[in-house]
């Protein structure tokens, strides 16, 4: 009997937990709701082998105890015995890319780029690949399509250098050399000859159609290129689990075993994740902790652009903005987004007001559009588009409370021109302002910007980055801006108007206009 319970507590079992498809939160027992994001129905089981009996740990911690010497170091270095080693980014090709990246691909990194079905993932890392191929060697490896199926796509998207400024310009030399020998040889079929063309940039871009993990990873130690492509990580598959792909097993594993190869072969790495409905990025939270860059690439499907928003970047500054437009032949770069988010600003209408947002360290000129009309309710309602609600709602009650405008009976109504997305505090001014343009049907002046954040007090607050948004708003024509008084900053063609409380700002805006 003795020898037979030492037996059973040396021999490992295998234990059954469960484990959330949507947050990866881990359980002891099934629950059809998740305890950690009250999700349904996302609890999943799995296998795993029950821990040793003498943890390796343990072991080690009482040998070191008795073999190191106290106060020596092992592996531990300081600062100064680490060597510098300059990161040499490399050219994506797109400079809004670069730009969100804090500069180009870090040689090594990994990168998540997360967005809604259908809103352009592949066509920009398609492209990325396309112009990097002219360069570096690049692998895509397409775990959701066939090699047909990204062919055509690649076919539409047209050779290198339809897209930007730099391949515009050697494929205008291109065309010239193609022209030069067409005389000489008198060669009658230009489709022959532009496909000749391109054997040299397909020479250094590589399909892979596959799921598996382990064929991935050999396929990359092989080939060794300096870009790699995953699209996406949900459809990769790892024999050594049971569960199905995009599970958080799965993704997780993946993920790891991805980036160690990665760090060890200095690949950068592009990994396109799928979003769930609530617009995150769908598998475990550990997944956006393991990548060095997280990207979000949002846009609405009516409309033609596309923003690229940097949420994690550990090589340059997060929440920088990209932007892009979907045109016939693939997404091109909008060198001027503010020009984008600005309306028709020959054509005045009451509450209408300008704002500068900064996005990471890019300025954005913005235009706020408001509308306050009498309700046909017992309660107002209450409308954003682009605009934080419980801000407007903020905003609304200081109106009254502090300025007397009555909106307590009345429906408001405010958007952001183009859908931008506009949340810091230092648009507080540009919707108050605007909501009182609409109240009065007052005009606000089209060459005023509007710049600080409100207070429940009704005080304006300074803001961050002033001299950046005024420089913006000076180089797009603007002469006059409203900012909070006590930073006092000066640009050159800028009529710079201080204000401490929101009823003073809204004399200077609405003073003279009819």
């Amino acid at each position: 009997m003795q020898r037979g319970a030492v037996h059973r507590k040396i021999m490992a079992k295998s234990r059954s937990f469960f484990v959330c498809n949507e947050c990866g939160a881990e359980s002891p027992q099934y629950f059809g709701r998740c305890p950690t994001c009250n999700s349904w129905n996302s609890m999943v089981e799995q296998a795993q082998p029950a821990k040793d009996a003498t943890p390796r740990a343990a072991a080690l911690g009482r040998g070191r105890a008795t073999t190191a010497k106290a106060s020596q170091p092992r592996l531990a270095m300081t600062l100064n015995q680490i060597q510098d080693h300059p990161q040499a980014r490399l050219p994506s090709g797109y400079g809004e890319l670069d730009r969100v990246l804090g500069g180009g691909i870090v040689p090594g990194s990994l990168v998540l780029l997360g967005g809604d079905p259908g809103i352009g993932k592949s066509t920009l890392l398609l492209q990325v690949a396309n112009q990097m191929a002219a360069r570096q060697r690049v692998l895509y490896v397409c775990a959701e399509e066939s090699g047909q199926q990204v062919k055509l796509r690649w076919q539409r998207l047209g050779p290198v250098g339809d897209v930007g400024s730099e391949g515009e310009g050697s494929r205008g030399e291109k065309t010239e050399s193609k022209r030069q020998k067409t005389k000489e040889e008198e060669i009658e079929d230009l489709e022959d000859a532009e496909t000749a063309g391109l054997e040299a940039v397909d020479s250094q871009l590589f399909l892979l159609p596959e799921i598996d993990l382990e064929t991935i990873l050999m396929e990359l130690e092989s080939l060794k290129p300096t870009v790699a492509i995953i699209d996406s990580i949900q459809a990769l598959y790892y024999a050594a689990l049971t569960s199905a792909p995009g599970s958080v097993s799965q993704v997780r594993e993946c993920t790891s075993a991805l980036m160690q190869l990665a760090k060890r072969s200095n690949i950068s790495l592009f990994i396109v994740g799928h979003v769930t409905k609530e617009g995150a990025i769908a598998g475990p939270k550990v997944l956006e902790h393991l990548v060095d860059t997280v990207l979000y690439f949002e846009g609405d499907r009516y409309a033609s652009h596309r923003l690229l928003r940097s949420v994690k970047n550990r090589f340059g500054a997060t929440h920088e903005l990209g932007v892009f437009e979907m045109v016939d032949h693939g997404l091109a770069e909008i060198s001027n987004p503010s020009a984008l988010f600005l309306g028709n600003r020959d054509e005045q209408v009451p509450g209408v007001a300008t704002i500068v947002a900064c996005e990471g360290t890019r300025p954005l000129v913005v235009e706020l559009q408001s509308l306050v009309s009498p309700t046909s309710y017992s309660s107002p309602r209450r409308s954003t588009t682009g605009v934080e609600y419980n801000r407007l709602l903020q905003i609304l009650a200081v109106l009254e409370k502090r300025v007397g405008i009555p909106l307590s009976k009345l429906d408001a109504y405010v958007a952001s021109s183009g859908g931008l997305a506009v949340g810091e505090p230092a648009a507080d001014l540009g919707i108050a302002i605007s909501v009182v343009a609409s109240f009065r049907d007052r005009l606000v002046d089209p060459e005023l910007v509007l710049i600080g954040e409100v207070g429940l007090g009704g005080q304006v607050r300074p803001i961050s980055q002033l001299e950046l948004r005024l420089k913006e708003a000076a180089k797009l024509g603007f002469k006059r801006a409203i900012v909070p008084k006590g930073q006092s900053v000066k640009v050159d063609g800028l009529e710079i108007v201080e204000v401490s409380r929101v009823v003073d700002a809204i004399a200077h805006a609405l003073k003279g206009n009819p």
